[in-house]
């Protein structure tokens, strides 16, 4: 039969844990990946160091890391300090004293190297991104039906452009196949005909939980994509290959939708201010055609229109006695030459030589000129003013 005192409550239990840990397993030292690193507003860090195998939680307190430059996941570091146990979680945790670089971890590495790979080939290049437009009617999301980034997303929608159609493509955003259905929601997006932006996002994650972000079929997905595709994955500090290939990168779903939206608040006070301003143009303009018509009305030419009138018939006479004029002097002149020609043909008329006597001799249908032309034995045809004789010869 067990004894009441030989009964140990869970705390006394957890407590004996601990210090045996921390008898057992002080001043070790560990070599692996920083994962899930998280610097607390207190200045503690909190983080996981991981292998291949196996993976340990782990802190160190701000009186420790005051003087060493913070880590990032996927560093490999080498620290050093004591196994112990978080009591109120029951939680095992190695409370680090020293924390030194030992290079990066595989998938530092491997992301380092698919960064270089693509950035050579240009597909980081500023001349290859699109821009954002400023009132989109649909946006595509790219991300997990039922997980907290889309809510988020939802909410700045409604809050700052509630016009905006939301058209949801769900794809795994962690683990085996995520980088795979990332790329077919894309395409899919990319097949529709009314979507003015993509937003790829998911909520923030360790290095590992991020990595489908960092796959190659979907940095090459997003580069191919004709719709402008804005990243916001995981949080501030979070940088992924498709951050570097988008057209614009935001540092968390929330801020994604926010770039991708205008604000409504923005757009009403830009309309209220067009609307005070061109009222304003139109009343001056209204204000100077009132001018312009009260001078016209207060005119000699409005206030006198028989004088206005009176002045153009007797322009318009003036006009009329000058065409008349032009065209008298003109036929006038026409006469005289008229005349002078007429005058020169009579006095070229042959019947005016024969007035005065003369006569034309035609023989042979030929007119004589000359007395050597002349054959006596043949008849001739006389021609006189007032007529003409014919000579028969016998």
């Amino acid at each position: 039969m067990i004894e009441q005192n030989d009964i140990l409550t869970v705390a006394e239990v957890a407590n004996l844990i601990k210090a045996r840990l921390e008898e057992n397993f002080y001043g070790i030292s560990v070599i692996g990946e920083i994962s899930n690193f998280t610097a607390h507003i207190s200045g503690h860090w909190y983080f996981t160091i991981k292998d291949n195998d196996a993976q340990l939680s782990c802190t160190m307190w701000k009186s420790f890391n005051t003087r060493i430059r913070k880590p990032a996941n996927g560093d490999k570091v080498v620290l050093s300090g004591k196994v112990t146990m978080y009591v109120p979680r029951g939680t095992l945790q190695i409370d680090v004293r020293d924390l030194k670089p030992a290079g990066l971890g595989d998938l530092q590495i491997a992301f380092e190297k698919l960064k270089k790979k693509l950035s050579d080939e240009g597909l980081f290049d500023a001349r290859f991104k699109k821009a954002i437009k400023k009132l989109p009617v649909r946006i595509g999301v790219v991300t997990a039906a039922g997980g907290a980034a889309l809510r988020d997303m939802i909410n700045v929608a409604r809050r700052r452009f509630p016009l905006v159609e939301i058209v949801l493509t769900h794809a795994k955003v962690q683990g085996d196949g995520a980088a795979e259905e990332i790329v077919s929601s894309i395409e899919e997006l990319n097949k529709l005909d009314n979507i003015d932006t993509i937003i790829v996002g998911r909520g923030g994650g360790s290095l590992e939980d991020l990595w489908a972000f960092n796959e190659e079929i979907v940095a090459r997905a997003i580069f191919a994509s004709r719709i402008p595709v804005v990243t916001g994955i995981g949080h501030e500090i979070d940088f992924t290959i498709a951050d570097f290939v988008s057209d614009l990168r935001a540092p968390t779903p929330s801020a994604a939708m926010e770039l991708s939206t205008p604000n409504q608040n923005d757009i009403i006070n830009y309309i209220s201010d067009f609307c005070n301003k061109n009222e304003k143009r139109v009343q001056e303009r209204i204000s100077l055609l009132h001018q312009k018509i009260d001078r016209q009305i207060n005119s000699y030419s409005f206030r006198k229109p028989e004088g206005m009138i009176n002045d153009k018939y007797q322009k318009l006479d003036n006009t009329f006695l000058r065409i008349q004029n032009f065209i008298d002097n003109r036929l006038n002149e026409s006469g005289a030459k008229l005349n002078l020609l007429t005058s020169a043909l009579e006095n070229l008329d042959h019947r005016n030589v024969l007035k005065r006597g003369f006569t034309i001799t035609r023989q042979d249908n030929k007119y004589i000129a000359r007395s050597s032309q002349l054959n006596t034995g043949k008849s001739l045809e006389i021609i006189f003013y007032d007529g003409t004789t014919f000579i028969e010869k016998e």
